[in-house]
């Protein structure tokens, strides 16, 4: 077994119970509250559980979504996209690959060259300033 695949009383002593609620039960930060949503700095976005690094702030753009949106990940094989049906919608749900941890979902509705929005929780996420 993978070192970043937990049990979930293993997750529950890593993670503050909000941290808890949203990467392990896949739930939302509600919109526009989030402390990556506006934030600009150049740097990589990494998995809040793990750290494995999941996108580039180059590929972060402002959806006016009210959560900080990416148009990709660092590279293919970073995050996992797994359909979500949960509310009676039809969804992308977005997990990180390395501990499947929840992040967000992705839509078909963002920038060029890709066409996606990567939608991410900012409570998913850590930011680091590029070496």
């Amino acid at each position: 077994m993978s070192d970043a695949i937990k049990t979930d009383e293993e997750w529950r002593r890593l993670l503050t119970p909000q941290e808890f609620e949203i990467l392990r039960g896949k739930g939302t930060e509600r919109a526009f509250t989030g402390k990556y949503d506006g934030f600009k700095e150049p740097g990589i976005y990494s998995c809040a559980a793990c750290g494995k690094d999941l996108f580039d702030a180059d590929a972060k753009y402002d959806s006016k979504s009210g959560w900080p949106s990416f148009f990709k990940p660092i590279d293919e094989n970073s995050v996992i996209n797994e359909t979500d049906t949960a509310y009676g919608m039809i969804r992308t749900e977005v997990m990180c690959s390395a501990c499947e941890s929840h992040l967000g979902h992705v839509f078909d509705d963002g920038p060029q060259p890709t066409g996606q929005r990567y939608c991410m929780n900012s409570i998913s996420l850590r930011h680091r300033p590029k070496d």
